[in-house]
């Protein structure tokens, strides 16, 4: 089904300006050293350690670990991992009911709702364990 891209432009911007996005320092200080598990749907999507220097070790629930960076791109926070040279951008928001993000990429607005926050490191599954 086609649908016209013009409604997408109008939207992102709005939403933008909804509420405030956190900038890339408010992220940084808001997340270096901080792991962090994102549900969506109020199902696990997966957790992602962030440390020092823009640095990121992400897991989809229940996959291997992806170490990746992060940079500030306008309001989205632009995450890039060693598998997967795209960038992944998102718009994060601390709200009172805790801390959200939305998938920059996803015209029917993806939402992650972060549902636990630590500051263990991530527990990273290797390849072919129990195989």
């Amino acid at each position: 089904m086609f649908r016209p891209l013009v409604p997408l432009l109008f939207v992102l911007p709005a939403l933008a300006h909804a509420e405030p996005t956190l900038s890339g320092a408010e992220f940084e200080a808001r997340m270096t050293g901080k792991t962090m598990t994102y549900a969506e749907g109020g199902q696990i999507y997966g957790t992602e350690q962030y440390l020092p220097g823009r640095k990121v070790i992400w897991a989809f629930n229940g996959k291997e670990c992806q170490k990746g960076t992060w940079y500030e791109n306008e309001s989205a926070i632009c995450f890039v991992y060693e598998n997967d040279l795209e960038p992944q951008c998102w718009l994060f928001f601390q709200r009172a009911d805790g801390l959200k993000a939305h998938f920059t990429g996803d015209p029917e607005g993806t939402e992650l709702s972060a549902v636990d926050e630590s500051t263990r490191p991530l527990s990273c599954a290797g390849p072919d364990l129990g195989a």
